[in-house]
């Protein structure tokens, strides 16, 4: 996309001379921190929205590396029961009122770690009552996710209020707000603003359940695991909201390079969902994946941040498959010089 400059190498692994003659899935960090961290999205409605971003933990380690009491049940998608301490105690969720789409954001410590707690809880609650499999998220579940996702930038572009307010949250849902503040800012150290004037195309995402079969598919058939693949559909396009060709040439949900994709596409439709999970999984396990996610992912796109958020995000997914429809929910943001705008999500 026009707002994001190239992402810088580093020192992390480097593709095969093989993966070098098809390039990097993209030359340039297109949607990616466009949209996981809300920074691009090339297209229609917007309105104004000043939130932030994410913390600095790392990752801790490949994906490939479980958390401690992950289970296959766990992993399979399918909401669950998360850390303890991010669920709703008997009427949370139910009895606070839904937080408006241009909701104000705490200032104080004590304000933002409240604001988690709750926020968490009820959109957790909301999620396990959608059964996500059933259609189109309700609006509780838009309304809770656009406002965990804004308190999270919030938090991500406010580090002092941030450290303070994490240091008050329950270990677990600590640990939560650690990674994904790290990925959001991660991923805005890739970007830089553009000029309000400029025209981006969105569009709705596919069914979360359809997305997911499609992650899974690309798991079984190519051993990279679908929350590797589901966190960098989210950090390119916001999963296929995001209609655009990168300024590099990048394309689809998954932006690939037409030549990587003529090499890894395996005779797909670069703009179909479907097709490019399967293609971004095909050139995974070719760069590497899944014994060292790493080297995969800085072959996708040769940037430690990039990498770094990807896992981080990954990682939350696995601790509890409901992030997987918090992310989902997740809307497009663009950075602009002028300010931050929300193009996506409820009204």
């Amino acid at each position: 996309m026009k707002d994001l400059q190239p992402p810088n190498s580093d020192h992390a692994p480097h593709p095969s001379p093989a993966h070098r003659g098809a390039g990097p899935v993209r030359l340039a960090l297109v949607a990616a921190t466009a949209v996981v961290t809300g920074l691009s999205g090339c297209g229609a409605t917007s309105s104004a929205d000043p939130a932030g971003t994410s913390s600095s933990a790392g990752p801790a380690g490949s994906p490939a590396a479980r958390p401690g009491g992950a289970t296959a049940g766990t992993r399979s998608g399918e909401p669950s029961g998360g850390p303890a301490e991010a669920r709703p105690t008997a009427g949370a969720g139910a009895a606070r009122a839904l937080p408006a789409p241009g909701e104000p954001l705490p200032a104080t410590p004590a304000k933002l770690a409240t604001a988690l707690r709750e926020t968490t809880a009820a959109l957790n609650a909301a999620i396990d009552r959608w059964k996500p499999a059933k259609g189109a998220p309700p609006r509780d579940v838009e309304l809770l996710a656009l406002y965990h996702q804004r308190l999270y930038r919030h938090a991500a572009r406010n580090r002092t209020l941030a450290d303070r307010a994490f240091a008050r949250l329950p270990a677990a849902l600590a640990a939560q707000a650690r990674d994904n503040v790290g990925a959001i800012r991660e991923l805005l150290a890739l970007a830089r603003p553009i000029k309000p004037a400029a025209v981006f195309k969105v569009q709705p995402a596919r069914p979360a359940a359809e997305l997911l079969a499609h992650f899974k598919r690309g798991e079984r058939r190519f051993g990279v695991e679908w929350e590797v693949l589901a966190a960098v559909m989210l950090a390119e396009t916001k999963f296929g909201r995001v209609r655009a060709d990168s300024h590099a040439g990048a394309q689809g949900p998954m932006q690939f390079m037409p030549a990587t994709w003529r090499a890894y596409g395996m005779g797909g439709d670069v703009q179909d969902p479907g097709d490019a999970i399967m293609g971004a999984a095909n050139y995974l396990r070719a760069s590497g994946a899944p014994r060292d996610y790493r080297r995969a992912l800085h072959a996708y796109n040769p940037s430690r941040a990039y990498v770094n958020a990807i896992l981080l995000h990954a990682r939350q997914m696995k601790r509890d498959p409901r992030a997987y429809y918090a992310y989902y929910n997740w809307q497009v943001f663009v950075l602009t010089t002028e300010g931050e705008r929300r193009l996506t999500g409820p009204k």
